[in-house]
């Protein structure tokens, strides 16, 4: 039978003829760069954030370059954020030729350990980029407090985080800037790639505006040097009828990780943790197991299909090695990322695929549990 880690496809039946209709109508418009759709997108996203001002780009990688641009982070100045995320975070503020400062996460949520921070701050520090993982929120009180005792600005990495909360607040509405991926398998996902910031600020808003569309304000009016970073009209209309499913969606990301835990409770192996008063939206179901290669070989001879998020973290990766680090610098992160399976987790995940999953978990830790 099988599980599969993801299956989009089961998504895009239950909504094709809403986005074949939405697509139409951008082929009709012929808005295919911005547009009317895009536009109405990005209220409509700022709007379930909590937020003012919502600005769509091409990427996630481009809403994190334009965020810290935005703040004023430029060539001299560091940025703290963490070495368990995608590569993208830190390249970002690589981007603006400012340098990543690392701080380790804490062990229990995989998120930026706030008692860590104050340590790496020097009078380069400019602001403070906590990401979200795996859709559940930083710890972000702490956070905003010690960015506020230091002058800092804080720009939220919720490319995992869509929809989910922290203390009653949206996932990028509680810093100074939130940056969004609509890459296809996220929590909302575009049929291609796409971004988006979201704040508060209107004067940071304008700057993103200008700088995605070749920093100018007005065609041909080119005001600073800026980027090539637009969101497509076709990206801008799917996104707009998925988002009106993302809260079901959601409550069924939930759902699963409930059964999860249910089946798995008790078997040994380490389940992920929801900090009391977020919102987990469970962009994946991270497990940890120090026989992670068996495990996964394990599982797919079942036909389970799982992954890792992420294998390497970024301190230790080829292309950061000019940071000068070594294996034992974050040794949290780094057992993480040692031991991390991502087990199947999306809305239409079936009970009968849940149990055929857990089965194999424990059929697995029955042999290796010690």
């Amino acid at each position: 039978m099988g599980v599969p880690f993801v299956d989009l496809k089961r998504q895009y039946r239950e909504i094709k003829q809403e986005i074949l209709a939405a697509v139409e109508g951008v082929f009709d418009s012929t808005q295919f760069v911005l547009g009317k759709e895009v536009a109405a997108f990005e209220g409509e996203f700022a709007s379930y954030c909590g937020v003012r001002h919502g600005v769509a780009v091409n990427t996630g990688t481009s809403a994190l370059h334009l965020a810290l641009l935005a703040a004023g982070i430029g060539p001299g100045d560091e940025v703290i954020t963490v070495p368990l995320t995608f590569v993208a975070t830190a390249a970002a503020i690589g981007y603006t030729g400012a340098k990543a400062v690392f701080v380790d996460v804490d062990p229990a949520t995989y998120t930026m350990d706030p008692g860590a921070i104050e340590a790496a701050i020097t009078p380069r520090t400019k602001a403070i980029l906590p990401v979200h993982l795996y859709g559940q929120a930083a710890d972000m009180d702490p956070i905003v407090a010690i960015a506020r005792r230091h002058g800092l600005f804080v720009i939220e990495d919720a490319a995992q985080a869509h929809g989910a909360g922290y203390k009653g607040r949206r996932c990028g509405s509680i810093g100074d800037l939130g940056c969004f991926s609509f890459y296809p398998g996220k929590n909302l996902g575009a049929y291609g790639e796409g971004g988006l910031v979201t704040t508060d600020n209107a004067d940071f808003a304008r700057k993103i505006r200008i700088l995605r569309d070749w920093g100018a304000e007005t065609k041909y009016q080119h005001v600073v040097k800026g980027f090539n970073y637009r969101m497509e009209g076709v990206q801008g209309a799917i996104l707009r009828v998925k988002l009106r499913y993302l809260e079901a969606w959601t409550e069924a990301r939930r759902m699963n990780a409930a059964a999860y835990r249910k089946l798995l409770g008790d078997c040994g192996i380490c389940l992920p943790v929801e900090r009391a008063g977020n919102r987990h939206v469970y962009h994946v179901f991270a497990v940890l197991t120090p026989q992670r290669a068996e495990f996964m070989e394990s599982l797919a001879e079942r036909g389970v299909q799982t992954g890792i998020h992420y294998p390497i973290p970024v301190h230790l990766l080829p292309a950061y090695s000019e940071l000068n680090h070594r294996p034992g610098d974050f040794p949290v992160a780094e057992r993480i990322a040692s031991e991390e399976v991502s087990l199947p987790m999306f809305p239409e995940l079936a009970d009968a695929e849940i149990e055929e999953v857990a089965q194999a978990v424990l059929e697995f830790q029955n042999v290796y549990q010690y």
